[in-house]
C-alpha cells in the first residue's frame, strides 16, 4: 500500500536548487547542532556556574542528567514538529526549530549563576535545555527529509550525506569557538564569565541560518501532495496505523537510531571525556585531538552516504555495527596503553600534554571510531526516507530516530559517568555501549531491507 505522488504535479529542483537546498539545511543543521554539544563541550563549566555542590562528581552527575533532559525532550519534539511537517510543510517546520534553539542557547549563556539567584539558576537552565530539546527533535527529520526530497533517488545517499556530515560538524564548530574564545581572552577571563560568549554566539548562526533557509522553495514531494489532496489527516495517528509502519518504526527506533548514535556518543563525548578524565589529557589538548579527528572523520559520513547508492542502505550499517563489537574496547585500549606511561611518572593532579606517537595513536583511536560511525550513520538520512510514506514521512522518520537518539544516546554520558563512578574501572562504561549496538546489529539484520535502494513506492 503506497502513497504515490504524480510526477506531473512535481516542480523537479534544478542542480542549482539542490547545491542550494544542501548548503542550507547542512549549515542549519551544523548551527543547531552546534547549539545543542556547546552544552556538552562546556559541561564543567557549566556545573561550577549552575550547580549548587562542592563535589566533583555530584557536579559532573548534575550536568549529564541536564544534557540529558535535553535529549529526553527530542522525542517530544518529534511528535509536535513531525505533525506540524507533515500537515503545514517541511520549509516552515524547521525554521521555527532553528530560531527556538538559537534563542534558547543564547539564554543559558545570559542566565545568572547559583550564587546570583540561587536555585532559579539551574531550573531555568533545565528549562533552556527542554526547549532545546524540543526544537532539535524537529530539525533533523525536516533537515533530512527536505534533502530527501529534492535529491534524484541514485544521489540520495551522496546528498543526504552532508547533513549527517553537519550533525558532526556542529560538534567540531563546537569545539573551534570554544578553543578560539579561550585564545582571544585571559584564563581568569574564561573561568569568570568568558565560556558564556559561545552560548551567546549563537544569535549570530541562527541569523545566518534563517537568512539561508528563507531563500528555499518547499519540499517537490510535499507541494505535490498538496495539490494532489494526499496529506494525512493525523500524521502521529497513520505513524502507527499505516500498513507495515508498526515493525518499520521498531526497525528504525532499535535498529537503526539507538545503535548508530551509541557508536557517534561513545567516539566524540566519551572520547574526549576519557582523555581529559582517567587519562588526564590538557583539556585545550584534548579539545584539539578531538576536534581534528572529528573534522577528519566527517568525509567518512559523505562516503558511506554515497556508497550506499551503490550497493544498498542495508551493507554499510550491518558491517559497522559487526566490527564495532570487535574494535570499540581495543580502540580505548590503546589510548590506556600509550597513556600509561605518562601516567605512572605524573601526580594525580597533573594534566598531561600527549607526545607525538601518543598523538598518533589517540588519532588513529578516534579514527578508527569515527569511520564506524560513519559506516552506520553515514546513509541513514536517505534510509529512513525510504522507509516511510511520503505523507507521514516527517513524523515517521522523527519520533523513532529522536526515541533512539535521545534516550540511547542523550543518556550515554550520564549512564557512562555513573558505571565508571561504582567500578572504578574507566572500560567498564564500554559494555553499555557495547550491548546496545549488538541489539542494534540483531534488529538491523531481521529488519532492514537488502538490494539496492528503492523508494518507498517500489518497497511498500
Amino acid at each position: 500500500m503506497a502513497t504515490a505522488v504524480s510526477p506531473a504535479i512535481r516542480h523537479e529542483p534544478t542542480a542549482s536548487d539542490i547545491r542550494l537546498v544542501i548548503a542550507a539545511s547542512s549549515a542549519g543543521t551544523i548551527f543547531e547542532w552546534y547549539d545543542f554539544f556547546i552544552y556538552g563541550t562546556l559541561a564543567a563549566l557549566i556545573g561550577t556556574a549552575f550547580v549548587p555542590s562542592d563535589n566533583a562528581l555530584a557536579r559532573q552527575l548534575t550536568v549529564w542528567a541536564g544534557f540529558a533532559v535535553g535529549f529526553g525532550f527530542r522525542p517530544l519534539g518529534a511528535v509536535l514538529f513531525g505533525y506540524l511537517g507533515d500537515k503545514l510543510g517541511r520549509k516552515y517546520t524547521f525554521l521555527v526549530t532553528v530560531t527556538l534553539m538559537g534563542i534558547a542557547t543564547a539564554g543559558v549563556g545570559l542566565v545568572p549563576s547559583v550564587k546570583t539567584i540561587g536555585l532559579a539558576a539551574p531550573a531555568i537552565v533545565i528549562l533552556l535545555r527542554i526547549m532545546q530539546g524540543l526544537a532539535l527533535g524537529g530539525e533533523y527529520g525536516g533537515a533530512t527529509i527536505f534533502v530527501s526530497e529534492h535529491c534524484p533517488p541514485n544521489k540520495r545517499g551522496f546528498y543526504t550525506g552532508f547533513i549527517q556530515a553537519s550533525v558532526v560538524g556542529g560538534f567540531v564548530l563546537s569545539l573551534i569557538v570554544v578553543l578560539g574564545c579561550k585564545l582571544a581572552m585571559s584564563e581568569a577571563t574564561w573561568n569568570a564569565w568568558g565560556w558564556r560568549a559561545p552560548f551567546v554566539i549563537s544569535l549570530v548562526l541562527l541569523a545566518i541560518s534563517l537568512w539561508m533557509r528563507l531563500k528555499l522553495s518547499e519540499s517537490p514531494v510535499f507541494q505535490a501532495m498538496r495539490a494532489e489532496g494526499q496529506m494525512a489527516k493525523n500524521p502521529f495517528k497513520e505513524s502507527f496505523t499505516y500498513p507495515g509502519n508498526p515493525k518499520r518504526l521498531v526497525v528504525a527506533l532499535f535498529g537503526v537510531a539507538a545503535g548508530l548514535t551509541v557508536i557517534w556518543y561513545t567516539a566524540m563525548f566519551r572520547g574526549l571525556s576519557f582523555l581529559t578524565g582517567p587519562m588526564r589529557v590538557d583539556e585545550t589538548a584534548a579539545e584539539i585531538i578531538v576536534g581534528i579527528a572529528a573534522l577528519i572523520g566527517m568525509s567518512f559520513f559523505v562516503f558511506f552516504g554515497s556508497l550506499s547508492d551503490r550497493i544498498g542502505r542495508k551493507a554499510p550499517i550491518v558491517w559497522g555495527y559487526a566490527l564495532t563489537l570487535i574494535l570499540l574496547f581495543p580502540c580505548f585500549w590503546a589510548i590506556g596503553w600509550v597513556m600509561e606511561p605518562s601516567l605512572a611518572i605524573s601526580g594525580p593532579d597533573v594534566k598531561i600534554t600527549p607526545g607525538g606517537t601518543q598523538i598518533i595513536v589517540i588519532m588513529g583511536a578516534l579514527l578508527t571510531l569515527s569511520a564506524l560511525s560513519g559506516a552506520t550513520y553515514g546513509s541513514v538520512a536517505a534510509l529512513l526516507a525510504e522507509m516511510f510514506p511520503p505523507k507521514i514521512r516527517y513524523s515517521s522518520v522523527s519520533i523513532p530516530y529522536h526515541f533512539g537518539t535521545g534516550y540511547f544516546g542523550g543518556f550515554l554520558p550520564l549512564i557512562a559517568t555513573w558505571i565508571v563512578a561504582r567500578t572504578g574501572n574507566p572500560y567498564s562504561e564500554l559494555w553499555y555501549t557495547w550491548g546496545v549496538v549488538l541489539v542494534a546489529l540483531i534488529v538491523a539484520i531481521w529488519g532492514l531491507q537488502g538490494g539496492p535502494p528503492r523508494d518507498f513506492e517500489e518497497t511498500a
